[in-house]
């Protein structure tokens, strides 16, 4: 079984998280802090969604090779994630449009959504716990010793 019907999966329903969060955050940002709440909570938003693909899209691209350069394909794009994130909060800090509190709410609630995502569709994809192996009685064996 292969996981890029899984990995779609948990594009497909992040993409719809990312879309309620963005309006509540919207929402609220609007309620709290005016224009300056709306960009933050969209930005925050966008911030949780692109870190949730890099994931992704890593993993089905690292799929296609050996187990080592998965875990470092993997791992890099996790590295690239960090230093992603360190920058665009350094940058963002100080900028006068962006409402601090807003924008880390909406994060916050973009990387727990994403986890629940994750483990739901993980849960829910019946993949099996071991691959390319022949198990007694599946049929291979029964057939070479007639």
């Amino acid at each position: 079984m292969s996981i890029v019907p899984v990995m779609k999966r948990v594009l497909l329903y992040g993409g719809v998280l990312a879309l309620a969060i963005g309006v509540v955050g919207s929402v609220v940002g609007y309620l709290v802090a005016d224009g300056s709440g709306v960009i933050s909570a969209l930005l925050g938003t966008a911030m949780a969604v692109v870190f949730l693909a890099i994931t992704a899209i890593s993993i089905l691209i690292a799929s296609k090779y050996n187990m080592a350069a998965f875990f470092g394909i993997v791992m890099g794009a996790w590295l690239l994630k960090f230093i992603v994130f360190l920058v665009l909060v350094l940058m963002l800090k100080d900028q006068p449009w962006v409402h601090p509190q807003v924008m880390f709410l909406s994060i916050v609630a973009g990387v727990i959504g994403t986890l629940v995502v994750d483990v739901v569709v993980i849960a829910k994809s019946r993949m099996p716990y071991v691959s390319d192996i022949e198990l007694p009685g599946d049929g291979k064996d029964e057939k070479a010793s007639r």
